[in-house]
């Protein structure tokens, strides 16, 4: 396969009347290989460059490109002080390491790891995707060659040997391989209805009813359902309501239907949904506190049934932000992290929202009782981010529903990932016996 590179020149003119010097960037088109290569090597006697102790070796990893030059595509971890080392394995895809040309060069430098960054040259070898896939034996035993002492000494013969361990290729399967392998993504809805959100009859409420304008609840809500529904045959989602007082002995509930029916909370599409919420505010009273390890729970559990690939569950919670069971919730999410299952959360008003942000879990992995969170499943965004400031609600929705779903895909793929279970092997449709708050998509 060749691919003919694309070649772009610009003119570095950052102060006038000075030549700064010209940018290049040189690109290639992908091609179209989506296998992974997972691999090990180790070496043996490499040659010994600090004064005080041995070598604290690691190896660079370069494509070629079809002009001649090389790029950078893997380093490896350093190991420290030693001339033997056993490097870890490391997955690649197959066409970042030869863009799918299995008889393209790729050149393995080896270097002794300094702290200053200069690190010392120690050798280096080339092969090919078609050699290394020949997995562990006598062809993937490398001798890593310094030009410069090989030039030098007359008796050089190498600075040491690097072998290959081990050489696996995978498909790597990407969210549409699951869905047209048969896989049922189920969602369930949960509203904030604490006091916290004002009282829905005055126009400063979150859940304040304009008849000329949605609230940021029912937006919020549309957006990222107007997407969903479109995945589901029979568009019946199920909908829950947290921190309301229900009538008619003022019970407080955090996983209460919103039309009323225990036995069957599944309403008809979006706009079911939005005519549960519209008459839930006409008949619960908002109260509190705002706890969202209920409906994580109440959702986890049919997730927990089913862990075999066949199915997946998604979660939308809409709220304000005010959150009272933060330990107790992060413990939930916690144990989410386990199943087929991720959890969206969309905050609405103007308050802080720095416990959420501590639940997305993307600078830093949520814990619990000294137990890390196994994925990140939690995805959070402030929906005043996404408002259009010309007042045009459909572009703020679009925004928003692109936001919160973008993260679905991967954290499905890394669970498949982590079980060991590929398209080909997921089981038949399944629906869990007796009431459940899922949704097929």
């Amino acid at each position: 396969m060749t691919l003919t590179p694309k070649v772009r020149i610009w003119p570095n003119t950052g102060i006038p009347g000075k030549n700064c010097g010209t940018i290049i960037l040189t690109a290639e088109e992908l091609g179209n290989c989506r296998d992974c290569a997972t691999m090990q090597f180790c070496a043996n006697k490499l040659d010994k460059k600090d004064f005080f102790g041995r070598s604290d070796p690691f190896m660079v990893f370069y494509r070629s490109n079809e002009d001649g030059t090389f790029t950078i595509c893997h380093k490896t971890e350093v190991v420290k002080n030693t001339l033997n080392p056993i490097w870890q394995p490391f997955t690649i895809p197959v066409r970042a390491l030869c863009n799918g040309d299995y008889d393209r060069s790729i050149k393995v430098e080896v270097y002794d790891w300094d702290r200053d960054g200069s690190h010392d040259f120690i050798g280096e070898f080339t092969t090919s995707y078609r050699e290394l896939s020949r997995g562990q034996s006598q062809f993937n035993v490398y001798e890593v060659v310094n030009p410069k002492k090989k030039l030098k000494k007359r008796r050089y013969i190498n600075s040491g040997t690097v072998t290959l361990l081990s050489f696996l290729v995978e498909a790597e399967h990407t969210f549409l391989d699951y869905i047209k392998a048969g896989l049922q993504i189920h969602f369930t809805v949960a509203i904030d209805f604490t006091a916290s959100n004002g009282n829905p009859s005055q126009s400063t409420s979150l859940h304040y009813m304009n008849p000329y304008q949605m609230n940021a609840y029912a937006m919020a809500l549309k957006a990222v359902g107007e997407i969903i529904q479109d995945y589901d045959s029979d568009k019946m989602f199920p909908a829950l309501g947290f921190g309301a007082k229900l009538p008619p002995d003022g019970r407080v509930s955090h996983e209460f239907p919103l039309n009323g029916n225990v036995d069957n909370p599944y309403c008809n599409g979006m706009e079911g949904i939005l005519e549960a919420y519209h008459e839930s505010l006409k008949t619960v009273q908002l109260y509190g506190p705002t706890n969202f390890a209920p409906v994580i729970n109440h959702v986890a559990r049919y997730a927990a049934a089913v862990q075999d690939g066949s199915q997946y569950f998604v979660l939308l919670i809409i709220t304000d932000g005010v959150i009272s069971d933060m330990a107790q919730t992060k413990e939930a999410i916690v144990n989410a992290a386990k199943l087929p299952m991720s959890i969206i959360i969309v905050g609405v008003g103007q308050a802080e929202f720095d416990a959420m942000v501590e639940l997305d879990g993307d600078d830093v992995r949520i814990s619990s009782r000294g137990k890390l969170a196994e994925r990140d499943i939690v995805q959070f965004v402030p929906f005043r981010d996404y408002m259009d400031r010309t007042g045009n609600h459909v572009l703020s929705m679009a925004r928003l529903a692109k936001d919160v779903l973008a993260e679905i895909p991967d954290q499905l793929i890394l669970y498949m990932k982590s079980r060991g279970i590929k398209p080909n092997q997921t089981p038949p449709e399944y629906s869990p016996p007796g009431l459940s708050p899922t949704s097929t998509i």
